[in-house]
C-alpha cells in the first residue's frame, strides 16, 4: 500500500532493523520519530522536524556535529575530555560535563549538562548533527526535569514540553497550541501531513499505538511489529490487539524467535501473531579464515590467555576505542595475537571484513555495536553467558558457560577445518536472528 507511514518511538537499532527490512523490500514509506535525539538520517524525521524547520543551514550552525571543546563557555574556562566524556571547569570548580553521541570516541557532542556549586545538574543542552543548540532542559533544585524547550531553526521558542503537567506547547504560524500529551501532538501532525488516512505501521505499545487508535476507523489494517524481548505475560494493551478491540491494529508481526515461541507458550492466537524477522544488509560473505576479532575498552576478558594459547594456528585481533592496560598489551608476547589500542573507525571496519570470527568474551560494556557488526559481516559469533551483550544475534549453541572454555574451543578448531561445519552454524545463526528474504517480507 503506498499510503502508508511508518511511526517509530525511537530509532534504536531494532527501528533501523525495521527500516532497512522496508526498504530492501522495497516499500519506501515516510519515516517518523516520536523522539529525536538530534542525529536522525536524512530519510527520518521527528514529529518535531515539521514545526522546527531546516537546521542545516541556519545561524549557529556549524553543518556537522560539534567537536568537545567547540562548545561555547565563558573565558578562561576550561574544556577537558576523553574517549569517554568531556568536562567544563572554571579554575578548581567543574561546570558542566559534556556526553558525545555513538561512536564515543570521535568525541562529538550529543549533550551539555551546567551543574551548581552543590553538582546538581540544573540544565541540559542538546545539540544536533549540525552543531545547532535546538533544545535546553531545564531541572530544579533536586536535579528534577521540569520543562525542556525546543528552538527553531530561526532560534525561536516553539515548542516546550512541561514535564510536571504532561502538557506541549506549540506555536505554529502565530497559534498558541496547547496538547496534553504526545499523542495528540502526533495526531496533529498527521493531519497537517494528511497522514490521517494513512495505514500506520508502528513498533511500540506506547505512543504509536495511542495514535493508531485515535486516528479514525479506515479499513487500512495497521500493523505492530513487536521487537521485545520474550515476557512472562502478554502486555496489557496487546490483549486490546488479540481480543479484536483495536480500533485499526488487526496484525501483530514478532521480530523475535524467543518471544514468539513464548507467545505461542502463552496461548496467543496465532491468526493474529505471525513470525517475521528482518531483512538483514549483510556486507560480505564469510571466507572462513582464522582470523578472530574481539572488540572491548576492558582488560577483563573472559579466558582469552587460555584461549589464545590452545588456538596457535588462529590469529586473534583485538582493538579498543582507548588506551589499553599494560595488562592486556602483554598479550602481544604471543605471536598470534594482534592488539589495537585506541583504533579508529576506519581500522575497526577493516577487522570486522578481515575476520569471520568474532568472540564476544569482553566483560564491561560493549562498543561500537560490535555484536551487531559482526552479525552484519557474516561473523560466527561465540559468546560466554556471563559476557554475552546482545543475544538477539548469539544463536543459543554458541553461548557457552565460562567452564566450558575447553568445548568453545574445540568447537571454532572445528569450524575452521570444517567447511560444511562452519556454514551450518552460520545457518543456525542466521535462522536464529531470524533473518528473512526479500520475498518473505509482508
Amino acid at each position: 500500500m503506498n499510503h502508508t507511514v511508518i511511526l517509530f518511538d525511537d530509532y534504536g537499532i531494532e527501528s533501523q532493523n525495521l527500516h532497512t527490512s522496508l526498504i530492501l523490500s522495497g516499500y519506501d514509506y515516510p519515516v517518523v520519530v516520536i523522539e529525536d535525539d538530534g542525529f536522525l538520517p536524512p530519510e527520518v524525521s521527528s514529529v518535531y522536524d515539521h514545526y522546527l524547520g531546516d537546521y542545516s543551514n541556519a545561524a549557529g550552525s556549524t553543518g556537522k556535529p560539534r567537536y568537545f571543546n567547540q562548545i561555547e563557555v565563558p573565558d578562561y574556562w576550561e574544556i577537558s575530555g576523553d574517549n569517554r566524556s568531556g568536562k567544563i571547569h572554571d579554575m578548581n570548580h567543574c561546570r558542566g560535563y559534556i556526553y558525545y553521541i555513538e561512536p564515543h570516541n570521535k568525541r562529538l557532542v550529543k549533550r551539555v549538562d551546567w551543574i551548581d556549586e552543590k553538582g546538581i545538574v540544573r540544565s541540559s543542552d542538546h545539540y544536533n548533527q549540525y552543531g545547532y543548540l535546538f533544545a535546553r532542559t531545564y531541572y530544579n533544585k533536586n536535579g528534577k526535569r521540569v520543562v525542556k524547550t525546543y528552538f527553531s531553526a530561526s532560534g525561536k521558542d516553539v515548542i516546550t514540553e512541561n514535564y510536571t503537567t504532561g502538557d506541549i506547547m506549540l506555536e505554529d504560524n502565530g497559534v498558541l497550541h496547547v496538547f496534553r500529551s504526545k499523542t495528540e501532538i502526533v495526531l496533529k501532525l498527521f493531519r497537517d501531513k494528511g497522514w490521517d488516512g494513512y495505514r500506520v505501521l508502528y513498533n511500540s505499545l506506547s505512543t504509536p499505538f495511542f495514535v493508531s487508535e485515535r486516528l479514525p476507523d479506515n479499513g487500512m489494517q495497521d500493523i505492530l511489529f513487536w521487537q521485545e524481548g520474550p515476557r512472562p505475560d502478554v502486555p496489557g494493551n496487546m490483549k486490546i490487539i488479540l481480543e479484536g478491540r483495536a480500533t485499526r491494529t488487526k496484525k501483530i508481526m514478532v521480530q523475535k524467535k524467543r518471544s514468539y515461541s513464548q507467545f505461542v507458550k502463552l496461548g496467543v492466537s496465532e491468526e493474529i501473531i505471525s513470525p517475521l524477522g528482518y531483512v538483514y544488509p549483510f556486507l560480505k560473505t564469510n571466507g572462513h579464515v582464522p582470523e578472530v576479532l574481539i572488540c572491548t575498552n576492558s582488560d577483563q576478558i573472559e579466558q582469552l590467555e587460555f584461549i589464545v594459547k590452545n588456538l596457535p594456528q588462529v590469529r586473534f585481533h583485538v582493538a579498543a576505542i582507548t588506551e589499553m592496560s599494560s595488562k592486556l598489551l602483554k598479550m602481544a608476547d604471543y605471536e598470534n595475537v594482534r592488539l589495537y589500542p585506541a583504533a579508529k573507525e576506519k581500522k575497526i571496519d577493516k577487522l570486522f571484513e578481515l575476520c569471520d570470527i568474532y568472540l564476544d568474551i569482553n566483560h564491561a560494556n560493549e562498543i561500537v555495536n560490535a555484536v551487531s557488526e559482526a552479525f552484519l559481516n557474516n561473523q560466527l559469533i561465540f559468546a560466554f553467558s556471563n559476557t554475552v551483550h546482545n543475544r538477539d544475534y548469539v544463536a543459543p549453541e554458541h553461548i557457552f558457560n565460562p567452564d566450558e572454555t575447553e568445548l568453545l574451543i574445540r568447537e571454532i578448531a572445528a569450524c575452521i577445518e570444517n567447511f560444511e561445519m562452519m556454514e551450518d552454524h552460520l545457518y543456525l545463526q542466521q535462522q536464529f536472528a531470524m533473518a528473512v528474504e526479500i520475498y518473505d517480507f509482508l
